[in-house]
């Protein structure tokens, strides 16, 4: 069924490293307490550990742990929920995306681009295609921190309403995720949401949010960058994004090219 708006809960917060137990109970904690209805709940990157490269310790399997939480938790809260996770598939491992409804159906994109400042190309197998999601009419293109970097990977071929990325995004360099999400969605024409963690990790490194929600023309329309722990529900419209790509026309000159 397609539904003209889309409600999305962003949940910005710090991480306990590498406990996937108390990560889940502290995320359980807030996505139960939330009181707006909404249709897509979105987690960090690597919510359950923190954006570790031991992974030998941390990796789940296929069907592990946390991806039968989310499926019991976005039942019981009639709405998809989104993140990343750490898998052993076929005995390699991957920084994997699970997109859960609740119907319990599970969609996955393994991050493309693996962060090698942080050896992640060492430990973690690269994934190799894009997962457009088609939720409630809205098509979506879940993507993974680093993705961000590199516009040709996000460009909006599949004309996808909403472009998604989730993080561990540094403070260090959070001007270049201001201005990269706000970006990709005036490239794109699309809403685009990123969620980053905040706190310090286990290897030092700070985090601080400014997870965001821009609209098709680069508009800010999240309250504001925020710095500490947020759980926040805000509501896109398909007539938005309609209007201003059939008054604009912009998409229709994008160039034409193929990922070799």
């Amino acid at each position: 069924m397609e539904q003209e708006n889309l409600n999305v809960t962003i949940i910005q917060s710090q991480l306990h490293w590498e406990n996937p137990k108390a990560n889940r109970a502290m995320f359980e904690e807030k996505i139960r307490a939330i009181q707006k209805q909404t249709d897509l709940i979105l987690l960090p990157e690597m919510f359950p550990t923190g954006f570790t490269m031991n992974a030998e310790s941390n990796a789940e399997d296929e069907n592990g742990l946390t991806l039968q939480w989310l499926k019991q938790l976005a039942k019981d809260k009639n709405c998809a929920i989104t993140g990343s996770v750490i898998v052993r598939d076929k005995g390699l491992f991957y920084n994997r995306l699970y997109f859960v409804t609740e119907k319990g159906t599970v969609d996955t994109y393994d991050k493309k681009h693996t962060f090698t400042l942080a050896g992640e190309h060492k430990t973690y197998t690269a994934g190799t295609s894009k997962t457009i999601i088609n939720y409630k009419g809205w098509r979506m293109c879940p993507l993974v921190c680093y993705d961000l970097r590199f516009p040709v990977w996000a460009r909006n071929t599949e004309d996808y309403d909403l472009l998604l990325y989730v993080a561990n995004w540094p403070e260090k360099r959070i001007s270049a995720w201001d201005t990269l999400l706000k970006a990709r969605a005036i490239e794109n024409m699309s809403y685009c949401i990123g969620v980053n963690r905040i706190g310090m990790d286990g290897n030092g490194h700070h985090y601080s949010g400014h997870s965001a929600v821009y609209d098709v023309l680069g508009q800010h329309i999240s309250t504001k960058n925020f710095e500490s722990e947020f759980v926040a529900t805000l509501t896109l419209s398909k007539k938005h994004i309609e209007d201003n790509r059939n008054h604009l026309q912009f998409l229709k000159d994008r160039d034409c090219f193929s990922l070799g």
